[in-house]
């Protein structure tokens, strides 16, 4: 058992709580931390979305890490307010502010009340995260972030509307793109928590507005416990938010990753049966489509053997549709250690599961397995060289940043599967030909 982490296969917490943040209109997060802390994930975020990402820092140096960040978080938090006039701040902790133990609400609160007295009206919503980057990974913050802005901003409701809520995780613009299609076919009213599809893939309008036109307003999450129900996609990155509105609300609630046919019917089943919609024709023609570019790549991927590594919903997904393509699933590793995922995991696959492993680990699995196939972000191609192992390479998650464009496609729900068909069977034939 080594003592070690040999090349990491997850990132912090802040990472993931920052990519909620920025899928809310016009919100800044706001890192209580050092320089290095928001530098680094916006270099993350630019390379996967190609887009800027504007985050804002405490800037803590020795002074504060010996005698606190207070004086800099009251006045990050005023430079923010004046200069960039959001609609709400999200305070991300770090290791080092939950080291030297900052009390984070208690400066919030304080310096809430010092802007109010002096300009006589509310101040804009200031959510505090807490995201210790020693513990969990970016899927653990994107989580925590979620919870804290239901929990902070949702209000009652007498009545439930037929609005759902669907919270997508650490998923590409693609994807809500493609879940919001097929909420559209179906019917349904809805909000996303938090919606990215057009922050992180914004359009260039002239002249540029301070904030991207899309997100999740404020007011649609203050609005969100007056919804018939709530979906997670990803329910290790959002579940906590679904099991709140569920307790809090008594609204109904599941947890399914819309990734291949049996878990994309699952989740039009289980929106038909909360909303009590029909199922449109529309959707079992994109069904149709999807089962149709199966059988055209079936030789191809049939017994082929898979290695997967994703944030543990989405390797579950790929797994269980790698299996509807007929290939064998050799190695199944997630980024975050989950005896969920282990659970579910064990159900899909005979082969060797890799609970939160480094991709040292990964490495050695799909060497030994004989992978002929391996799913995985960009760092997974570094660690484990494609020619070297002369194995296929199909990128998912996140980060992929040596290929353009990847966050703009779905590989979520019956069009999304198409493409990720696609992938595979492309992979596939460049790395072993037609009959190889």
């Amino acid at each position: 058992m080594r003592s070690v982490t040999i090349n990491p296969s997850r990132m912090c917490q802040p990472i993931g709580a920052m990519h909620a943040t920025l899928g809310i209109h016009a919100a800044v997060p706001l890192i209580h931390g050092s320089q290095g802390c928001s530098a680094y994930p916006m270099r993350m975020f630019n390379r996967h979305f190609r887009e800027p990402a504007q985050i804002a820092v405490t800037a803590l140096g020795e002074g504060a890490s010996v005698f606190g960040g207070r004086d800099n978080l009251i006045a990050s938090i005023k430079n923010v307010i004046a200069r960039r006039n959001p609609e709400l701040i999200g305070v991300i902790t770090t290791c080092l502010s939950e080291t030297i133990g900052d009390d984070v609400e208690g400066i919030v609160r304080e310096t809430i009340d010092e802007i109010e007295e002096v300009e006589e009206e509310d101040v804009i919503p200031i959510v505090t995260i807490h995201t210790p980057s020693y513990v969990g990974s970016h899927i653990t913050g994107y989580d925590n972030a979620l919870k804290a802005f239901v929990t902070h901003l949702s209000k009652e409701f007498d009545e439930s509307d037929e609005k759902l809520n669907i919270i997508p995780g650490m998923i590409n613009p693609g994807d809500i793109r493609e879940i919001k299609g097929m909420l559209d076919l179906l019917g349904v009213s809805y909000t996303i928590l938090s919606d990215i599809s057009d922050t992180f893939d914004a359009p260039i309008i002239l002249p540029k507005p301070s904030f991207p036109n899309g997100g999740t307003s404020v007011e649609e999450i203050e609005n969100c416990a007056g919804a018939c129900g709530v979906i997670s996609l990803c329910e290790h990155a959002g579940g906590s938010a679904a099991k709140f509105l569920k307790g809090k609300y008594g609204m109904r609630s599941d947890a399914i990753c819309p990734i291949g046919v049996s878990k994309t019917d699952r989740f039009i089943e289980a929106i038909s049966d909360i909303t009590e919609k029909e199922i449109p024709y529309e959707l079992e023609k994109e069904r149709g489509k999807l089962i149709d570019a199966m059988v055209d790549v079936h030789q191809l991927t049939y017994g082929k053997k898979a290695a997967i590594f994703a944030d543990p919903d989405i390797a579950l997904g790929i797994a269980e549709f790698a299996s509807e393509l007929g290939m064998e699933v050799v190695v199944l590793a997630s980024s975050t250690s989950s005896n969920a995922f282990m659970d579910a995991a064990k159900e899909i696959s005979d082969g060797e599961i890799l609970n939160g492993n480094d991709l040292y680990d990964l490495h050695r699995a799909v060497k030994e397995k004989d992978a002929d196939i391996l799913f995985g972000h960009t760092m997974c191609k570094k660690s484990i060289p494609a020619g070297e192992d002369n194995i296929a390479f199909v990128r998912c998650g996140f980060p992929v940043y040596d290929r353009i464009g990847y966050y703009r496609y779905g590989i979520m729900g019956y069009h999304g599967g198409i493409y990720l068909s696609d992938l595979i069977a492309n992979a596939i034939l460049d790395r072993y030909g037609q009959y190889g």
